[in-house]
């Protein structure tokens, strides 16, 4: 799961798909990245992990990473949570093996970043569980 700053929307996605995949009794890895690397280290905003749990998910005790290439070896699949980050993994892999594993998390447009606006988090955090469960028919 990516996005940009790996605080809000990935950190999201990558707690609750690996909770609904534990919970299905899936040997799934989920993990999450940002195309950036201001947050390096931080954990999820703050506004994230109320989100989260609201929806009884924890994604506290995860920390944000920087996506590295050598991420594409070990994921058989990489989410984008935009267009934009989408463009900025296209643009990191170096073969059509890596380009064949991004894909767009949603099917149709970008998950919005929430970051500048307090009540988005609340709708993206059950956009992107209504995504997961998805993700879990399809791939499962």
């Amino acid at each position: 799961m990516v996005c940009l700053g790996n605080i809000c929307r990935s950190p999201l996605a990558e707690g609750i798909l690996q909770q609904l995949a534990n919970n299905k009794n899936l040997n799934w890895q989920v993990a999450s990245a940002g195309t950036g690397n201001w947050h390096i280290g931080q954990a999820p905003d703050s506004r994230s992990v109320t989100a989260a749990n609201k929806k009884g998910h924890d994604i506290s005790q995860q920390r944000a990473q920087q996506f590295k290439p050598t991420m594409f070896a070990y994921y058989d699949l990489i989410f984008a949570m935009d267009k934009n980050n989408f463009a900025d993994l296209l643009s990191i892999a170096t073969s059509k093996t890596e380009k064949s594993k991004i894909k767009m998390f949603l099917e149709i447009g970008d998950v919005t970043d929430p970051y500048y606006d307090d009540k988005l988090f609340s709708v993206v955090t059950a956009q992107i569980e209504t995504r997961c469960e998805q993700i879990i028919k399809e791939f499962s």
